[in-house]
């Protein structure tokens, strides 16, 4: 008797969901499994909150601008694509960062990134930091390894380690600036596992990031070395193109504008589940396999029939709202004022503005000639008010801040908002421990996984990863259930 496909449904259009229906296509083909693969989307196009616009020669992001180079599937998956000659890195001659501080834009000296200077020089003549703050963070070398045990927020790990000043005058707004979020409230080893691990491993992070440092940079393959962050050349958006037209070529049912309103299953024979989603246009798929991308909170909502445990403990995965704001200036009226790639503001300066980008200046391409852009961020966990208003109030409010902070006073030629609501999941303490009770919640279905952002890392190399990861349980399960 031949059988017929088993039949796997992915619900959410985002990178996670795309790059998990693409990783399945191939998997099929490589196990000899006969897969029919569908992909909803409640949204009317694909990609979540990667959105690129184009207006009068400007390249503006709506959401994330980049992604960062050092975990490699974003990469491999561009260059699988054929995307590899559209890659590009940030534009080395602007290569600077500052950070708002005690009344003005300080710059952030080479190496910082990773907490260490590679320049003592530079750092200690910045200004960022007092020299009762300096000396503080000297003594990180004699700070003793915290024994192992329970999580520990992001802020409670560096201010033990380097003292409250360099906490809140460069690591909070570097770090937790990512996440949109506090970091009295942010897990560090949901975010940064690597510096607990260099703790526990060399007993001092300095010690341990500056042997790292002399190990010297990996073997790049033969291609020019990429920068910390890279981009594509014509927007984001063309990974979201090139994934969904593979995916149409493979013969994947795409389908946008449908959501997934409720969730069922029932059993063929033991330990055996078809999955039945009611979708928003009052129709019915029934699946072998399930792989929700979408949110944790309505995640949470499909999955509370089959296990409450697990949808009350995906209600406390929080998220924060924030906001994209565009504006274009005339070269002329804002070079004196502008250099690097933008500055971040620390939370203690208590500032509406988490950070801005001169995004012409940072990347190719981004701008015509004679025209600059920029783009500010607004929002995140304690700072919601800013938030208030209508897109009038945020463009305002973001030209009060750069002319208060960087001395940009001109009119924008430009102006474009993007609002983002609840779009950044928050990995509070304790997150870890949360994701492997919802998983036991949820191990009675083994053809049902949850991927995304909201899981074990927010930027685009991570979601693709878990996206991939989802895929191959998947692929194991209907093998195993074939068999």
């Amino acid at each position: 008797m031949t059988l017929g496909p088993q039949t796997v449904a992915v619900v959410g259009g985002g990178i996670a969901g795309l790059a998990a229906a693409f990783e399945l296509t191939k998997l099929a083909s490589d196990r000899n499994l006969l897969l029919a693969c569908r992909v909803l989307e409640s949204a009317p196009t694909w990609g979540g909150k990667i959105v690129t616009h184009r207006a009068g020669g400007l390249l503006i992001e709506a959401g994330p601008d980049s992604f960062l180079s050092q975990k490699p599937w974003a990469l491999d998956l561009c260059r699988e694509l054929g995307l590899g000659d559209q890659l590009i890195n940030t534009n080395d001659e602007h290569r600077k960062t500052f950070v708002y501080s005690r009344g003005r834009l300080r710059e952030l000296p080479e190496g910082l990134v990773v907490i260490v200077p590679s320049k003592l020089g530079p750092f200690l003549r910045s200004g960022l930091l007092s020299w009762s703050g300096l000396a503080r963070m000297g003594l990180e070398w004699a700070v003793p390894r915290r024994r192992i045990g329970a999580d520990e927020s992001l802020r409670g790990f560096f201010q033990r380690r380097f003292g409250r000043e360099a906490t809140d005058r460069l690591i909070e707004p570097l770090m937790a600036g990512i996440y949109a979020g506090d970091a009295t409230q942010m897990s560090i080893q949901a975010t940064f596992p690597r510096f607990p691990e260099l703790e526990q491993q060399c007993g001092s992070l300095i010690r341990g990031l500056l042997a790292k440092r002399s190990s010297g940079p990996e073997p790049a393959n033969g291609r020019p070395k990429p920068s910390l962050f890279v981009t594509l050349r014509h927007g984001l958006s063309g990974l979201v193109d090139a994934l969904v037209k593979r995916l149409a070529t493979a013969g994947v049912g795409l389908q946008t504008g449908v959501g997934v309103e409720a969730l069922r299953v029932r059993s063929r024979e033991a330990g055996r589940w078809v999955y039945d989603l009611m979708l928003s246009d009052g129709s019915r798929i029934a699946a072998d396999a399930v792989i929700l991308a979408v949110p944790a909170f309505a995640s949470a909502d499909l999955v509370r029939p089959l296990s409450p445990s697990s949808s009350a403990l995906l209600e406390q995965i929080l998220y924060a709202s924030t906001a994209t704001i565009a504006l274009a200036y005339h070269s002329d009226d804002v070079r004196p004022a502008i250099q690097g790639f933008g500055f971040v503001v620390p939370r203690v300066e208590q500032r509406p503005l988490l950070a801005a980008t001169w995004t012409s200046l940072k990347w190719a391409d981004r701008a015509p000639a004679g025209q600059v852009l920029v783009r500010c961020y607004l929002g995140g966990i304690g700072r919601e008010a800013s938030l208030a208003g209508s897109d009038e109030d945020l463009v305002s409010r973001s030209r009060e801040e750069l002319a208060a902070l960087a001395g940009i006073k001109a009119p924008p030629t430009y102006v474009e908002v993007n609002r983002w609501p609840r779009g950044m999941p928050q990995y509070t303490v304790g997150h870890l421990d949360r994701l492997t009770q919802i998983e036991a919640g949820l191990s009675r279905y083994p053809g049902l996984v949850l991927t995304g952002a909201a899981y074990r890392g927010v930027g685009i190399p991570d979601c693709i990863r878990e996206g991939q990861a989802s895929a191959g349980r998947i692929a194991d399960y209907l093998a195993g259930k074939r068999n």
